[in-house]
C-alpha cells in the first residue's frame, strides 16, 4: 500500500494553472474566500490546505475546506456528481409487505 507522501512522489500531479495561480494570490493577502473551480481533475496539493474550494459536480458548487489528509487525491473526488436517490433493499421490503397485506 502507498503511503499519503509517498502516493505524492510516485503519481504525476496536475493542477490546473488558473487554479494554483488564484491559490498564490488568496495566500498573499489576508482574506479567506471560496476559490471556485471545474477543475475536478486536479491533484491536492500542499499549499492547498487551508483553503476553501467550490468544486462543481456537474449542477452546483459545494465547498470543500482542504485538510492534510486529502493531499494527492483528486478534487473531483470530494464532490460527488450523482445524488443517491433511494435503497432498493427498502424498495423490496415494501412491495413484500404490500404483497403480504392483499392476501
Amino acid at each position: 500500500m502507498i503511503g499519503q507522501k509517498e502516493r505524492i512522489v510516485a503519481k504525476k500531479r496536475f493542477v490546473a494553472k488558473h487554479l494554483s495561480d488564484k491559490i498564490e494570490k488568496i495566500k498573499m493577502g489576508e482574506e479567506k474566500e471560496i476559490i471556485v473551480t471545474w477543475s475536478r481533475a486536479s491533484t491536492i496539493i500542499p499549499s492547498m490546505v487551508g483553503h476553501t474550494i467550490g468544486i462543481h459536480n456537474g449542477k452546483e458548487h459545494i465547498p470543500i475546506y482542504i485538510t492534510d489528509s486529502m493531499i494527492g487525491h483528486k478534487l473531483g473526488e470530494f464532490a460527488p456528481t450523482r445524488n443517491f436517490a433511494r435503497d432498493a433493499r427498502n424498495d423490496n421490503e415494501n412491495k413484500s409487505v404490500m404483497k403480504n397485506k392483499k392476501k
